[in-house]
Formats: structure tokens, sequence, C-alpha cells
């Protein structure tokens, strides 16, 4: 039979079966909880896949090769800083700017495709790039809406509609509605989240 310590009289009590059990339990339960969230920290810091989503895939050369299924790239923090320049981790994983006229890519009259700089899909064609004295790269539409994804932004007391890669989740800049037709749209993106293949 199993005791306790001794208590406040100095007398050892026996453990009750209930209470033995109890503790068993509690302790296996502690142990599962542990390993499943070890595993899972292991798991996104080594860049885990989340879940699937759809996607239209291009070549370099630009041509549609037509919707993929795809799993989500989810890292953490760490994981994107150390991959990433700072400059491009602090816009892409932060949904910061870069300065007008500053970036790599906002006077490039040259053919091609943008390519998220995160997880290379493609997010932008040269075909509907346009000037729009802004400084910064802008385009009238996506090379296809299924790269994309558009939410609210309610920073600095205005709200605007982000625009991030859809299987990693980069923050690549914004969209308003004083664009060219056919769309009226001006995505404003930043250079820093891109990465641009030329087309010969």
């Amino acid at each position: 039979m199993a005791f306790e310590p001794l208590g406040s009289e100095g007398v050892s009590r026996p453990v009750t079966r209930r209470v033995f059990l109890t503790l068993s339990v509690s302790a296996l339960l502690g142990v599962a909880v542990l390993r499943f969230r070890t595993r899972n920290a292991s798991a996104v810091h080594a860049g885990a896949a989340g879940p699937f989503v759809t996607i239209l895939e291009f070549s370099d050369s630009g041509e549609a090769l037509g919707p993929a299924s795809v799993q989500k790239i989810v890292k953490t923090d760490d994981t994107w800083r150390v991959q990433l320049p700072r400059g491009v981790y602090e816009i892409t994983r932060h949904a910061d700017t870069e300065f007008a006229s500053s970036g790599e890519y906002w006077n490039l009259h040259d053919k091609g495709l943008y390519r998220c700089v995160c997880c290379q899909t493609a997010v932008f064609s040269s075909d509907t790039k346009f000037d729009s004295g802004t400084g910064w790269p802008s385009f009238s539409a996506p090379i296809a809406k299924e790269n994309i994804e558009m939410v609210e932004d309610h920073s600095f007391g205005i709200t605007r509609t982000a625009v991030s890669c859809r299987r990693c989740d980069a923050h690549l800049g914004h969209v308003f509605d004083d664009g060219p037709p056919p769309t009226g749209l001006r995505y404003c993106i930043n250079s820093a989240s891109l990465r641009f293949v030329p087309i010969a």
C-alpha cells in the first residue's frame, strides 16, 4: 500500500486508489500534450505545409500551366527572419512598406513575370503593369485571382485593401480603385515582395 508524506499530525496516510488513478491519468495526459506540442512546433519550424489551396501555376516563360492544389507554406517568424533579408522580411511578414521610388521594379518596363519572393508563386505579369506615377510597381490586375488574397487593412486609422500571396501569406501591397481601364484598379505592390523573371 502506498503512503502519503507525513501530515501535520506526523502520521502517514494511505493514498486512495482514486487519488492514485487521478494522478496517473493527469501525468499521462501531460506527457501526451507535451509530445504533441513538441512535434507540432518542430514541423512548423521546419516549414510545415498547411491546408491545401488552389492556385494557377505559370512557367517562367509566362505560359499558364493550369490549376494546382498545393499546401500553404507555414513557417515560424524566426524561420522567415533567417530566410529573408531584413527589409524583405519586414515588408512581407509584417506589412511594412518600402519608400516610393526606392524599389528595384517601380520603373522597370521589361517583359516578364513577377513571382512572390517568399514562395515563388506567380502573382503579377508585365502585361498588366503600368506607370502610375506613385513610385511603386503598379498593376491593373493580378496574373490570376486565385494566386492572391485580399483583406481589409485598418492600420493607420484608415481602411484599405491589403494584397497577399495566397500560398504563403506574404504581404505584397494594397489595391486601390484609381487604376486604368478595363479594371479601374491599381495594385500598388512593393518591389521587395517580388522576384522578376524576364521573358525573352
